[in-house]
């Protein structure tokens, strides 16, 4: 059974570390500063997260389940701003039906953001993200068809 996700202090010490960064505009492999309008209080809310680029697409992986960023970006529709290198770009994220988010889903597991070493990609999988599966690197795809629901994957869609 997988861990259910909770903010920690360290996860809050981590955002607060890469939100900065990012900001400043420091490039940190596939990462990004996703901004969405909250759902709530419809203020901006900014997260850092990784963008996993496969077969020429780039999409977003909610790795931790449905968590904030996933319902703000339900709630605005997809529509947000990805922050990289200093450059901020307005996008359109399209959530993917089941049968593609699974295949998805396990190729982003397999292999990591892009830019990430290999040795840390391996560390932080094992101990920051498959506590909070179902699955594991090696499992079926009919696997992550069932884990899929609770962890969204979306198409993202640079305006031209």
């Amino acid at each position: 059974m997988a861990k259910r996700y909770r903010v920690t202090t360290f996860v809050r010490v981590n955002n607060a570390v890469m939100s900065s960064l990012l900001r400043l505009g420091v490039q940190l492999g596939g990462f990004a500063l996703l901004t969405v309008r909250g759902r709530k209080s419809g203020k901006p809310i900014m997260t850092p997260v990784a963008i996993f680029a496969h077969d020429g697409n780039s999409y977003l992986i909610a790795a931790y389940g449905l968590v904030n960023w996933v319902r703000n970006l339900r709630a605005a529709q997809g529509e947000a701003t990805l922050t990289r290198g200093g450059r901020a770009e307005t996008i359109h994220a399209i959530e993917l039906p089941l049968e593609e988010a699974a295949a998805v889903f396990r190729e982003s597991l397999r292999s990591g953001p892009p830019g990430i070493p290999v040795a840390i990609i391996r560390v932080y999988r094992r101990y920051f993200v498959l506590p909070y599966l179902n699955v594991g690197a090696n499992s079926s795809l009919a696997e992550f068809e069932r884990e899929a629901p609770t962890h969204p994957v979306f198409l993202v869609q640079f305006a031209q």
